[in-house]
C-alpha cells in the first residue's frame, strides 16, 4: 500500500520508522493528510480503539478524518452514563463543531466505561490531541467488528468519494 496512488486527490501512504516498521498511514484529503497509527483499530464510524487494560476493553476517540471533517469542536454532550450497556450504533451523545453538527453513536457493543471528563469543560483536546488527550471514551467489550488499519483506509476510499461530493454540493448551493 506504501505511496499507492488511489487517484489524483486520494493517497494512501506508509510511513516507516528507523527500524523500517510502519507506524502510521497517511491519507490524503484533496490538499489535507490524515495520519493513522497503526497500533489501533478503527471503527467504521470514524473512531480509534486502542486497547485499554484498564478497562478490558478500548479507548476510543475521533481518527484524523473525523476531526478534519469537523474541524474545530467547541461542543460535546453524552446523553449516557458511564456503567451504561451499549449497542453498535447506539445513540451516546453529541458534537458541534466549525462545519457540522452531529449525533454521536457507539462503535462496538458493551459498556461504557468511562468518558474523557477533560473534553466536557473543554473540547479542544479533540483538535490539538485527537489520538493521545483528545480521547472520548472507554468501553468494556471484544471490539467485534472493528476494522484492521488496512481495511480501515479501504473503508476512508469509499467514505471520502462520498463527503467529496457532498462538500461540492453543498459549495455548489452557496
Amino acid at each position: 500500500m506504501a505511496g499507492t496512488n488511489l487517484n489524483d486527490e486520494r493517497e494512501v501512504r506508509s510511513t516507516p520508522d528507523q527500524t523500517g516498521e510502519v507506524r502510521e498511514l497517511v491519507f490524503h484529503m484533496g490538499q489535507l493528510a490524515a495520519r493513522f497509527p497503526t497500533d489501533r483499530r478503527y471503527a467504521k464510524n470514524h473512531m480509534w480503539a486502542k486497547p485499554s487494560t484498564a478497562t478490558d476493553g478500548f479507548r476510543f476517540g475521533f481518527s484524523a478524518y473525523a476531526v478534519r471533517l469537523l474541524q474545530d469542536v467547541y461542543f460535546l454532550e453524552w446523553s449516557v452514563d458511564a456503567g451504561a450497556p451499549l449497542v453498535e450504533k447506539q445513540a451516546i451523545g453529541a458534537i458541534e463543531s466549525s462545519k457540522a453538527e452531529s449525533e454521536l453513536y457507539a462503535p462496538i457493543n458493551g459498556r461504557l466505561a468511562q468518558f474523557n471528563g477533560n473534553l466536557l469543560s473543554d473540547p479542544s483536546g479533540i483538535n490539538v490531541d485527537t489520538y493521545g488527550a483528545g480521547w472520548l471514551f472507554e468501553m468494556q467489550g471484544t471490539g467485534e467488528g472493528l476494522l484492521s488499519h488496512d481495511e480501515y483506509m479501504v473503508h476512508l476510499q469509499k467514505s471520502w468519494a462520498i463527503a467529496e461530493r457532498t462538500i461540492k454540493g453543498q459549495m455548489n448551493e452557496s
